[in-house]
């Protein structure tokens, strides 16, 4: 029994901290469904584990345990994808920042360069 009311509490707990909306991105709408499912299925699956042997079987896998598994495996290979799509914008991004950077300050060296040369030449 404790077991279970421990379990609940971290499933609620970590699901809230994911869904929570952050300043640097905006959460879907559809994302947070998502979550709020998987939040729900996990507290049925603590409470009646029996529950997930059935939907197990009527899936055709056979025991419970091998849909969590099954399911645990789908939801990291598309982790890993999301962060890899993230992690490829954000190194265009900053490819893209340096360039900006490198071009600003070469045109403000070429100023004060030619700054200089005008005051030289007076």
């Amino acid at each position: 029994m404790w077991i279970q009311l421990l379990l609940i509490a971290a499933i609620v707990t970590l699901g809230i901290v994911v869904m929570r909306k952050t300043g640097a991105d905006s959460h879907l709408a559809l994302r947070r469904i998502f979550m709020m499912l998987f939040v729900l299925a996990a507290i049925l699956s603590v409470l009646f584990p029996q529950w997930l042997t059935w939907v197990a079987t009527l899936i055709g896998v056979g025991r419970g345990t091998d849909l969590l598994l099954y399911a645990l495996v789908v939801i990291f290979l598309v982790f890993v994808y999301t962060q890899y799509r993230r992690n490829t914008v954000l190194q265009r991004q900053l490819t893209l920042l340096a360039r900006k950077i490198a071009l600003v300050e070469a045109q403000q060296v070429e100023s004060t360069e030619q700054q200089n040369d005008n005051s030289a030449g007076r």
